[in-house]
């Protein structure tokens, strides 16, 4: 109950005792009551009428790191003789320094700035509402007040930095890259030899060959390089992320997606994402930096959802995954995954898995026993069954011990061209 009501129902219950029982006394102490609401009733605050401004120090970084976000409050109404202002932040921010609550006078016209610190882990964090709340003098009347507002902090992950990751899918795009596209053009790799034309340069004549034909003159031609159509899939399903205790192996996949983003961004490939959990969460291929920025917000947001099998990727749009391009999924891999990658395989994509290693990962997670060192070894057998299956349908598997750094547990396996065989990097 408001300290109004209750001054109110005080009142009129001392006023209504005083007159059925017709005492005066009782009239009259019920005038120190009234007076006392009144007074607040001619002190309380109008409406409120606040401009808000926030700053970050910067809106995108990355887990843990500080961000310090600036709040100015300006009073566009009438004087405020308390006011009580609170930013709102997503519950999953923890603030290191300062506060965004504060109770304070603001008169008319003027301002009031303050800043806090903020870290968190990797994330999308929407600021929509200033909470804002004036009470008068005596605390008897409030007014509340919900500002919306605008503001995106994106905690991207880690983008660990890869030299080169070979990839050699069927099709290419017409633009230079990295990619040998088996077309004979200009290049650095030698592809063949054929007739001399007008215009080659002398530097590309194979004497050799020209000599055993007295006629004509040959030309050496090179492998042209090109970019591709590289499509990302995450896998952020509960059954392949989530193991012992609720612990989740999800957010090394996301590093690794990022960093497979990251490389292959900066080889000029254009490239697509596509995070697989509860829903499908799309984003459309494209080039370059921004790209990347795109690609970098998806991740931010990916999250583990409920799903439990690909249903959905043999059904691929050829918008977001032209066919015959590359396809590289990241995730742990389970059973039911082997009839839809060997469909994508027949479809014509060349795929590749990296798969963060759930065995090792749950191990870490579970007393040393004998029970768990049998079970370990049924598990490890079970994986590496499914990983030579995939192998045999010309799926190139990587596997990644999330104990070591991505960047250099992978560098070697990922820069050497698919030869159809598993390595596991440990």
């Amino acid at each position: 109950m408001s300290r109004a009501l209750l001054l109110s129902t005080l009142f009129y219950g001392l006023l209504l005792a005083g007159l059925v029982a017709l005492r005066s006394e009782l009239i009259a102490f019920a005038l120190p009551f009234v007076v006392y609401l009144f007074s607040a009733m001619w002190r309380a605050p109008e409406s409120i009428d606040l401009r808000v401004e926030r700053k970050f120090s910067t809106e995108r970084t990355t887990p843990d790191s500080e961000i310090i976000v600036k709040m100015t409050v300006m009073n566009q109404g009438a004087d405020l003789e308390e006011l009580l202002i609170e930013d709102k932040i997503p519950s999953t921010l923890t603030v290191r320094l300062g506060s965004p609550r504060h109770l304070l006078r603001l008169p008319k016209g003027s301002s009031f700035t303050f800043e806090y610190t903020v870290s968190g882990p990797r994330g999308s964090y929407p600021f929509e509402a200033f909470h804002a709340e004036a009470t008068d003098m005596l605390g008897l009347i409030q007014r509340k007040q919900i500002i919306p507002t605008s503001g995106q902090l994106f905690v991207f992950p880690n983008v660990q930095r890869l030299k080169n990751v070979a990839i050699r899918p069927r099709r290419t795009r017409v633009y230079a890259g990295t990619i040998p596209a088996r077309v004979g053009g200009v290049g650095t790799e030698f592809f063949g030899v054929r007739d001399y034309q007008p215009g080659d340069p002398t530097r590309t004549i194979n004497w050799r060959a020209s000599a055993r034909h007295s006629e004509n003159l040959y030309s050496n031609e090179f492998q042209q390089e090109r970019v591709a159509d590289v499509g990302i899939v995450l896998d952020g399903r509960e059954t392949a992320n989530v193991f012992h205790g609720g612990r989740s192996i999800f957010d090394h996949s996301v590093l690794a997606a990022a960093a497979l983003a990251d490389a292959f961004l900066h080889q000029g490939n254009r490239v697509g994402l596509l995070v697989y959990s509860n829903y499908l969460g799309w984003t459309l291929p494209g080039y370059g930096k921004v790209q990347r920025e795109r690609i970098l917000q998806s991740l931010a947001r990916a999250q583990v959802g409920e799903s439990s099998v690909f249903a959905g990727l043999q059904h691929l749009s050829p918008r977001m995954f032209p066919a015959e391009s590359q396809i590289v999924l990241v995730s742990t891999l389970v059973q039911d995954d082997l009839d839809i990658l060997i469909q994508l395989r027949a479809r014509g994509y060349q795929v590749m898995a990296v798969s963060p290693d759930p065995v090792s990962f749950e191990v870490g997670l579970l007393p040393v026993m004998e029970d768990v060192t049998l079970a370990t070894r049924v598990v490890r057998m079970e994986r590496n069954l499914l990983i030579r299956r995939l192998q045999r349908a010309g799926i190139q598997v990587i596997e990644w011990d999330v104990s070591r750094p991505f960047d250099q547990a992978m560098r070697s396996a990922l820069m050497r061209p698919h030869l159809d065989i598993s390595r596991r990097v440990s």
